[in-house]
């Protein structure tokens, strides 16, 4: 009997994971009419809750070319891109972004262009690798985030995507303090500190964050006693906003060495630190142990309040490459380009390659051009087998010689 129904398990788990459970479509019509339209929409949805979406495509694009009238053609548009984005794929999910950004454009008012914004967002978050590999995805992802709280403020998808840009901004930052620690312990400190203090910068929400400021303490410690302001600096951030970091302690004892102030706590920061310390999710021992068989990122250990960075920065420079003073001659502002309105010198101004050098000298002296090279060439030589007869001492002019006096 036990052997029995552990068969009858097996095919039913079996039958379950071969895609013969229906799965209801998000957005139904609740209607129930027996007009032409209607009929083709409710059709389509079927065969996309059975996996058929060819099929699917098929009939939906038939609802849309033959009743352009129809009220069910916008939820028709969006069951198109809903049926490539359930058929998955690299090709499918490209599709399906092409099909929710053109749903957005055209209905931009509708409810569902919040959910298709954050379906383009989902789309490139699945596909994020880890933090130590490519990161295309993620920063796709970022994008497409940012643009859904921007463009639908006060949609019910705010929190959620919220979320999601916390858990992305943490893959990406643990990318880059991965870098910045690589550089640390090589000893390479410019380029350490300069990844460090972008992390904390663009990211304060990182979990390490801590961490890489006290890394970026010791790395400006290691670069000279100029640096001494931003070794101060990154351990007094430590403790304004990271009161409950195991760095903390070590932080103030430096300060005290180095003979810097002392700074208090910022009580926001501290009520953060003990909200996430309750409210953070540990992985199971089977995550764990599984861990390396994911293809994305682990965010476990991303925040779970604050606002995430809605804007990136721009690199930094690492502190061993000199810097411009301020009282130099050089250009230190931005370049711009504005439409010229008025006339300007090109067309007041008279071209300078309709009157060559050449001519204008002649044309001033009131003398001929030269002749052409031939001719040039020719007088070269009969000025060789020539002599230039030698000018007596006297007041006449040239002309006056004797032609011939000066003939062999």
């Amino acid at each position: 009997m036990a052997r029995y129904i552990l068969i009858v398990t097996l095919m039913a788990g079996l039958v379950t994971s071969c895609g013969f459970k229906r799965h209801k479509y998000d957005n139904p019509i609740t209607k129930d009419t027996k007009q032409p339209d209607k009929v083709l929409y409710d059709r389509a949805i079927g065969d996309i809750e059975h996996s058929r979406f060819e099929v699917a495509r098929i009939t939906l694009n038939t609802l849309i070319n033959t009743y352009d009238q129809s009220e069910f053609l916008a939820k028709a548009k969006l069951a198109v891109a809903d049926s490539w984005y359930r058929e998955g794929g690299a090709a499918g999910l490209a599709q399906a972004e092409a099909e929710y950004k053109d749903f957005i454009l055209f209905y931009p008012t509708m409810e569902e262009a919040a959910e298709s914004q954050q379906k383009i967002c989902m789309i490139h978050y699945r596909q994020m690798e880890k933090s130590d590999r490519d990161s295309s995805q993620a920063i796709r992802a970022e994008d497409e985030c940012r643009q859904l709280v921007v463009q639908f403020p006060n949609s019910q998808f705010v929190p959620e995507t919220q979320q999601l840009l916390r858990n992305i901004q943490e893959a990406l930052a643990d990318g880059e303090y991965k870098v910045g620690y690589f550089y640390f312990k090589r000893g390479d400190n410019p380029a350490a500190v300069n990844r460090l203090s972008h992390v904390v910068e663009q990211y304060p929400l990182y979990s390490k964050a801590d961490e890489a400021l006290w890394e970026m303490g010791q790395g400006y410690s290691k670069l000279g006693p100029r640096f001494r302001k931003q070794e101060g600096d990154a351990y007094a951030r430590i403790v304004k906003d990271y009161p409950l970091s195991d760095y903390a302690d070590d932080a103030k004892k430096k300060l005290k060495e180095m003979e810097l102030p002392i700074p208090e706590a910022d009580t926001a920061a501290l009520a953060r630190m003990k909200w996430e310390q309750e409210n953070r999710q540990k992985p199971g021992m089977i995550s764990r142990g599984t861990g390396f068989l994911r293809r994305g990122p682990d965010v476990t250990s991303a925040a779970r309040s604050g606002d995430p960075a809605m804007t990136n920065m721009r690199p930094s420079v690492p502190p061993s490459v000199p810097q411009p003073g301020g009282t130099g001659t050089g250009f230190s502002g931005d370049v711009t380009a504005t439409t010229v309105s008025g006339p300007s010198a090109l067309d007041t101004k008279p071209d300078a390659r309709a009157n060559p050098p050449e001519e204008a000298k002649a044309d001033a002296s009131g003398t001929q051009p030269a002749q052409t090279t031939a001719n040039d060439q020719n007088k070269g030589k009969k000025k060789k087998k020539e002599k230039k007869p030698k000018q007596p001492a006297s007041s006449q002019p040239a002309a006056n010689q004797p032609a011939g006096s000066g003939q062999p």
